[in-house]
């Protein structure tokens, strides 16, 4: 049997295999793939072109509707497969198909686990072709899925990182017109108290009293607050 790390990268690195060695959270894509006759095979059922040496790059049209956001990172898959134009009856396919395989024996021997598939499948009446397809075209969408998030990720990411350097650019603007308003006044206090001394010279010449007596009798003047 092939070894799933040596062809599962055959289409725009859908596939991921578990690493036995890491747990069960942790995945890798898996590498290039081991022979360009599976590589077509899926791309063809996927509806994608024969590989080239820079299908890779190339991004496909998947959805035919806007997918769904996934709000707190959840995912609902039946509207992502529908945004790709996989219907009801597709996903059914692949979803028997996957049940069918969780239903046996991890030990099962791999060529009588076949046996097995291979025969049920049949009973269902549906062409091993049209499960591919439907499996490849989920894979395709999942795909398609995460480039699409991924990519307006990274354009809101984009967008926020400047308004925060402008409002960054905006604050240090404003606590250098803060300062420089604040050495202003205090210059201003500095200025004013010096020459209010200067003036002050001229009523302490005319003593107390009677600069208390004009204060109070001017309708010009108004007496210090207190503590002032």
């Amino acid at each position: 049997m092939t070894d799933k790390k040596s062809w599962g990268s055959t289409v725009m690195g859908w596939f991921i295999v578990q690493d036995p060695q890491q747990g069960g959270g942790t995945y890798d894509a898996v590498p290039a793939a081991d022979s360009e006759a599976d590589a077509d095979a899926i791309r063809r059922a996927a509806g994608g072109t024969s590989a080239t040496p820079n299908a890779s790059s190339a991004q496909p049209v998947v959805f035919s509707t806007p997918p769904p956001a996934a709000p707190g990172g959840a995912v609902d898959f039946d509207q992502v497969y529908e945004a790709a134009g996989i219907d009801k009856n597709e996903r059914e396919r692949v979803t028997r198909t996957l049940e069918l395989l969780n239903s046996l024996p991890a030990n099962t021997d791999e060529t009588v686990r076949k046996q097995i598939v291979m025969a049920s499948l049949r009973a269902f009446g549906v062409p091993i072709e049209q499960i591919i397809e439907a499996g490849a075209q989920e894979l395709q969408a999942l795909e398609a899925y995460i480039r699409t998030g991924a990519a307006d990720t990274a354009k809101l990411t984009e967008e926020a990182d400047q308004r925060i350097k402008q409002y960054e650019e905006e604050i240090v603007k404003l606590r250098r017109i803060m300062q420089e308003r604040v050495d202003e006044q205090n210059g201003v206090v500095q200025r004013c108290n010096a020459q209010k001394l200067e003036v002050q010279k001229v009523l302490e010449f005319f003593g107390q009293e009677a600069v208390a007596r004009v204060v109070r009798e001017s309708p010009k003047l108004h007496e210090p607050e207190a503590g002032a």
